[in-house]
């Protein structure tokens, strides 16, 4: 799995790579065949905006954050894309009981 953090208006720091890449490896927990992430975190105005695609086998999932915190948006997302990654494995094993 490969991991791509970006900044938008914004400089990434140690913590805040480390603390993204942890939360992101609990999404592997639910699906091993991710293939890479790309996560965009950002500021406008007021709002901590985090962004991340993911990359999986037969899909391509899409979630965004926002927030006055970058830790709660990031945490927002990985809540997102955790619920996106259950319901597409889902689908994946219905789909092979038929």
């Amino acid at each position: 799995m490969q991991i791509n953090i970006s900044g938008h208006h914004l400089d990434i720091t140690e913590a805040i790579r480390q603390y993204s890449t942890e939360k992101l490896h609990k999404i592997k927990h639910h699906f091993d065949q991710l293939i890479n992430i790309n996560m965009t975190l950002g500021i406008e105005k007021n709002l901590q905006i985090a962004e991340a695609t993911i990359h999986v086998s037969g899909a391509e999932l899409f979630a965004k954050a926002q927030s006055q915190d970058m830790y709660a948006s990031i945490d927002i997302l990985i809540d997102k894309l955790d619920a996106q990654i259950r319901k597409h494995k889902e689908k994946l094993n219905d789909h092979r009981k038929n």
